[in-house]
């Protein structure tokens, strides 16, 4: 990873962790809509190229892991050189999740701990809200 700087962006979120910690689902959207998450990213040629999901075998669905803290994705892949991950936010979170949605079949949340928490994708954009600008559905 590289060095700090008042310009680099967070590598963890305080408050996804509490939430996390608390399993609680109110402050882990709250965290979401106003914090960031770190997301993983899949490495092709020595180069970070898109957000890294996973799968299960003989499925097409996928899996997306979202994390509270760069460290916390390094523990899921303590075999990796130099994990790669981005800070995403919620405007990102909302608009991956939309086209992605038929292939997104949970969100997990520290997959590797200490605080596992999951979601189904339809959940998630429901505690996101709409963007800015947006009515709420129904409105």
């Amino acid at each position: 990873m590289e060095a700090v700087t008042d310009a680099t962006p967070p590598t963890n979120s305080p408050a996804l962790a509490a939430a996390l910690a608390a399993q609680d689902v109110v402050a882990v959207a709250y965290a979401l809509r106003n914090e960031v998450m770190i997301v993983p990213q899949l490495v092709v040629n020595g180069k970070a190229e898109q957000v890294r999901v996973f799968g299960r075998e003989g499925t097409e669905r996928r899996m997306l892991l979202l994390f509270s803290s760069a460290e916390n994705y390094a523990r899921m892949v303590p075999d990796e050189v130099d994990p790669q991950v981005m800070v995403g936010d919620a405007q990102w979170l909302r608009e991956f999740l939309t086209v992605h949605q038929q292939v997104l079949e949970m969100v997990f949340f520290d997959i590797a701990g200490p605080h596992v928490m999951q979601a189904a994708p339809a959940d998630l954009m429901r505690a996101l809200g709409p963007l800015p600008g947006e009515a709420e559905p129904g409105q």
